[in-house]
C-alpha cells in the first residue's frame, strides 16, 4: 500500500504591501510502503510440515548415526514404535524436500518462511538430512555391500 502526499500546497492570493503574491508552502513529500504481512500462522499443511519436520530431523540425525555405527537401524521398540517413528521420518523429510521442488518449479522460489521462520528452517534441515542419508547410505553400500531393509531381519533385531 502506497500513500503519496502532496508536494506543493499553494497558498490563494495573499496582499502583501499592496501587490498580489502566491507563495507556495513546501512540504516533504512521505511515501509510505508496507511489505505484506507474513506473520500469519499458515495453513494446516504448513503447521504439519513444521511439527513433523521438527520432529523427523533428530529422529533421522539419530537413525544414521545408529546406522553407521552398528551397521542397522533403530531398534523397533515397544511395539514397534521407534522403528516406525524412524520410517515416517523418512517419509517426511523425503515429503518436505518433495513439496519444496514442486513449489520451486512453480513459483521460482522455495517455501514460504511460516510463522516465525519455521517453515524455511525445516525445509533446510530436511534437505541437510537428505544430504546426510544419501552419504551415509553410500558410505554403508560402500562397506558392506548393502543397506539394511525395512524390516528387522536375521542380522538386525532378529
Amino acid at each position: 500500500m502506497i500513500i503519496l502526499s502532496p508536494i506543493n500546497v499553494s497558498l490563494p492570493p495573499s496582499f502583501h504591501r499592496g501587490t498580489v503574491s502566491r507563495q507556495p508552502i513546501k512540504t516533504a513529500c512521505r511515501i509510505i510502503a508496507k511489505a505484506k504481512d507474513n506473520t500469519d500462522t499458515g495453513g494446516f499443511l504448513e503447521n504439519a510440515a513444521i511439527a513433523g519436520g521438527l520432529v523427523s530431523t533428530p529422529v533421522i540425525g539419530w537413525s544414521l548415526y545408529t546406522l553407521k555405527t552398528t551397521g542397522c537401524g533403530l531398534p523397533p521398540g515397544p511395539a514397534g514404535s521407534i522403528g516406525a517413528l524412524e520410517g515416517v521420518s523418512y517419509l517426511v523429510v523425503l515429503g518436505i524436500v518433495g513439496w519444496s521442488l514442486y513449489t520451486k518449479t512453480k513459483t521460482g522460489s522455495g517455501l514460504p518462511n511460516g510463522p516465525f521462520g519455521l517453515l524455511g528452517a525445516v525445509e533446510g534441515l530436511s534437505y541437510l538430512s537428505l544430504l546426510a542419508i544419501l552419504v551415509v547410505f553410500g558410505l554403508q553400500f560402500l562397506g558392506n555391500g548393502s543397506v539394511p531393509g525395512p524390516l528387522p531381519s536375521d542380522q538386525c533385531f532378529g
